[in-house]
This record gives structure tokens, C-alpha cells and sequence, in this order.
């Protein structure tokens, strides 16, 4: 039987709803950690772009997962504290800006749009790391598995990147921080060491050494290869996903066309499902607790689009893991091949051995 030595994973992960108010700036409490690493999106409004923010590069610094584009420093808000509970933001020197928005900034047209943000606790501002041929700047938590990795890359194929984990990354997501057309690149265990797939792009991925250098993760650093990608002369922003026993699962299943769909096993009831079908063409796609608090979960969201939330019967989240109900080709096709990260409400069974209860 699973069981998990996080007994309450919200002290790591935690979805965050909000609906904005056309302000100048804003605090969010409510939280049960400091978030180090915040996605968002706006959620009824389409041609608004994701964000990801990071305690590491810091509160002013925005990437959008959507798109290659490079960093922006500022234009469209700033979080100027990262907080016991929350985060205090305000907004930039671009507030009508159409494409990221965390509160309606003062001058924008969506007024009173609602918003998602998912949280993760990583390990404060970040430590110097040397496990690695290049020296990163690595802010890790070692009990939930994740780390926020900070480096300048060599163009050498085979260099290492420490991360800081103490265990094997299963999931790892890098970008390139000062160049704007270069893709969100990921690596999958599921997919294996030869293979990378984009997190901005509905493509299938490529069999290339240019991201990882045909080398599996270890314990202590990553192994990259010489693609621009991963390991150009520019500043690079890797996140590292080590899987934790009853609170996250990095896997892969295969769909089966039907409304009495695919059941996946993750060990614990989930909070946060992000799949992408690998052998074809498919967007990536999210469902979370919070944007629906019941069963069946309809509302998804696209990571490489900027469309607003789409409702459609899309799974039931169980004690042990998820029930399709779609046949949907991003979810559940008849023999497609997907990979999933996944992130827990509350493990099937805790170490304190309370089990889950039923949604």
C-alpha cells in the first residue's frame, strides 16, 4: 500500500484561485509556504499569455511557457516580496500590455477576470552548487523533490549541472532565458535520455543527444548535451522534478478511446494533472482541484496556448489516482502514448497511516 512521509503536501504544492480587481498592485495570502515558483494564467480570457516566475531569477523577471520568447524584466508587474503565505506584486511600467496579467492592472479592459496559479515551495533565494563541469545557483527542496537551477552554459556536449535533489529528476524543464526564439525544453524519464519534448509546441518531441546528451539524470546533476536549448553561452533557468512516494508521480499511459476511460495510478488522490500525448502531435493540458472542487474535473487549461479555460468532462480524481472520461485526443485516444506530472491533495496513505478519503 502507498504511503508518503508528506502528510500534508499542501506545505509544498498548492493551487491558488483569484479574480482580479483592476488595481495597482496586490497581496495574495493564504497559502500555507512561501511559493518560490509561481505559474499563472488567466482563465476566461483568451490571447493571454502564461507566466512563470521564480524566487531564484526573481519576482521582477517573467517567462511565458507558451511561447520562445525571452525574458521580460518588469513590463508587466513585479512580485516585490516573496511572503511567509503569498506574494505582494504590483504593476509594471506596460500595464495594458495585452499577453501576461496576474490582477487586471490598473488600465487594463479585462476587469474583474479570474486567475490560476500553481505554487511550489523550492529551498529560498538559492546556494552556489558545484557538482557539476558548470557552477549553478540552486534553490532545492529536498523533501518534495523540487529545485530551481540557475547556469550559463558552455556549448559542450556532455557538460553536467548540478541540481541539488539528492535524487534522480524524473521531469526537468529548461529555457533559455536571453534568447526569444529557442523552445521550453523537457525532459520525461518516461521518454528516456535520448528524446526531448517542448512545452510551448504540440509537437511529438525529437530524438536528439543535443538536449541530454543520451545520458540519464543522476542523483547529483544533470548531463546536457550541446543544443542551444539546454547549453548555450547564455543564462539558463532549469526546473528539476524528483518523484516523492504519495505525493508526486512522473509516468506514462496509453489511452483507450472510451468515456469509461484509461485509470492512471498515482499512489494519492490528485491536485494538480499536467499530461502530453508523445506519439503525435497534442497540446499539453492541465487539470487542478480548485477549478473544480468535484468530480467530474472539466476545466483545462493549455500550456503551449493562450486560450482561455475550456469545459468539457475531462476525469474524476480518486484516492488513488485519475478516471478518464473523454475521448479527447490531448487525454485519452485509443492508443496514444502520453506522459503525465502529477502532484497530490493528500497520499492514499500518509506515514501517519491516516488514509485518503473518497472526492
Amino acid at each position: 500500500m502507498a504511503y508518503s512521509n508528506i502528510n500534508k503536501p499542501t506545505d509544498y504544492f498548492e493551487t491558488q484561485l483569484h479574480t482580479g480587481n483592476n488595481g495597482s498592485g496586490r497581496t495574495f495570502t493564504g497559502l500555507d509556504f512561501t511559493p518560490e515558483f509561481i505559474w499563472g494564467k488567466v482563465r476566461d480570457s483568451s490571447n493571454y499569455y502564461h507566466f512563470v516566475v521564480d524566487i531564484v531569477r526573481g519576482g521582477d523577471k517573467f517567462l511565458a511557457p507558451n511561447v520562445t520568447a525571452a525574458e521580460d524584466n518588469k513590463s508587466h508587474g513585479e512580485i516585490t516580496s516573496f511572503n511567509s503565505d503569498g506574494t505582494t506584486w504590483i504593476d509594471g511600467t506596460n500595464a495594458t500590455y495585452p499577453r501576461v496579467y496576474y490582477n487586471d492592472g490598473a488600465g487594463s479592459t479585462l476587469g474583474g477576470s479570474t486567475y490560476v496559479n500553481w505554487n511550489w515551495k523550492a529551498g529560498g533565494t538559492g546556494v552556489s552548487n558545484t557538482d557539476g563541469s558548470i557552477t549553478s545557483t540552486v534553490s532545492a527542496n529536498t523533501t518534495s523533490g523540487f529545485s530551481i537551477v540557475s547556469y550559463t552554459g558552455n556549448i559542450t556536449a556532455g557538460a553536467t549541472v548540478g541540481h541539488g535533489l539528492g535524487d534522480v529528476p524524473k521531469f526537468i524543464i529548461v529555457k533559455n532565458r536571453a534568447a526569444a526564439a529557442w523552445d521550453w525544453t523537457c525532459y520525461h524519464a518516461s521518454l528516456g535520455n535520448t528524446r526531448r519534448i517542448f512545452l510551448n509546441s504540440t509537437s511529438a518531441g525529437d530524438t536528439t543527444s543535443a538536449g541530454w546528451n543520451n545520458t540519464t539524470p543522476s542523483s547529483l546533476v544533470v548531463t546536457l548535451g550541446a543544443g542551444r536549448e539546454t547549453n548555450n553561452d547564455n543564462t539558463l533557468i532549469m526546473y528539476c522534478f524528483a518523484e516523492k512516494k504519495g505525493f508526486s508521480k512522473f509516468g506514462s499511459y496509453t489511452g483507450n478511446g472510451n468515456t469509461d476511460g484509461t485509470f492512471v495510478y498515482t499512489g494519492f488522490k490528485p491536485a494538480f494533472f499536467m499530461a502530453k500525448r508523445t506519439d503525435t502531435s497534442a497540446n499539453w493540458a492541465i487539470i487542478d482541484n480548485q477549478r473544480n472542487t468535484f468530480n467530474v474535473e472539466t476545466k483545462r487549461l493549455f500550456p503551449n496556448l493562450v486560450n482561455a479555460e475550456e469545459s468539457f468532462d475531462t476525469a474524476d480524481f480518486v484516492s488513488n489516482g485519475l478516471k478518464f472520461k473523454t475521448t479527447s485526443g490531448d487525454w485519452n485516444v485509443s492508443g496514444g502514448t502520453y506522459i503525465y506530472m502529477a502532484f497530490a491533495e493528500s497520499p492514499l496513505v500518509a506515514g501517519n497511516y491516516v488514509p485518503t478519503t473518497a472526492r
